[in-house]
C-alpha cells in the first residue's frame, strides 16, 4: 500500500512540474526594430504562429493582430491614446508593424496584442488562479 502510494505520488509531481514549467517564461517579446522604424513582436509559440498566419492568409487587410497606441504626453491637452495606423506583416516567426507615420522620439507607445496569451493553464486551474476573461499582453515603448 505504502509503495503505491509513493508511486502515485512521485508520477503527480512529476506531472505537475512538467505543467508548471511549460510556456511559462515563453510570452512573446515586443520591441523596436534595430532602426527604431517598426515594432516586432518575435519569441511567438508555433501553435500561436500557426493561428497568426491562418488569419493573415485568410485576410490580411482585416486582421489586427496587435495594436499600436500613442500615449499622451504630460503636457498633451489630449488625454486619450491614440490609436496609430500601419501595416502588420508576418516575416517567420515575428511579426512586424510598420506605422503610416514614422515613431515620433521622445514619445511613448502602448502595444497590445492577444499573440500567445491562454485563458488558462492546467496549472492555474488546478491552483485556482485563472481569470474570467483574457488580457492582451501589453508592452509600452519609448522612441
Amino acid at each position: 500500500m505504502f509503495k503505491r502510494v509513493l508511486k502515485c505520488s512521485v508520477v503527480v509531481a512529476v506531472f505537475l512540474s512538467a505543467i508548471s514549467c511549460s510556456n511559462k517564461n515563453n510570452k512573446p517579446v515586443i520591441k523596436f526594430s534595430a532602426d527604431s522604424t517598426s515594432i516586432i513582436i518575435k519569441n511567438i509559440d508555433e501553435a500561436s504562429l500557426l493561428q497568426v498566419k491562418n488569419a493573415y492568409q485568410a485576410n490580411a487587410d482585416t486582421v489586427n493582430m496587435m495594436s499600436v497606441l500613442i500615449m499622451p504626453g504630460e503636457l498633451d491637452s489630449i488625454q486619450d491614446e491614440l490609436e496609430m495606423p500601419g501595416k502588420v506583416k508576418i516575416a517567420g516567426d515575428s511579426l512586424i508593424f510598420n506605422p503610416d507615420q514614422p515613431f515620433v522620439k521622445g514619445k511613448n507607445y502602448l502595444v497590445e496584442s492577444y499573440i500567445g496569451v491562454k485563458f488558462a493553464t492546467v496549472g492555474d486551474m488546478i491552483s485556482g488562479s485563472t481569470k474570467h476573461n483574457l488580457q492582451p499582453q501589453k508592452q509600452t515603448l519609448k522612441r
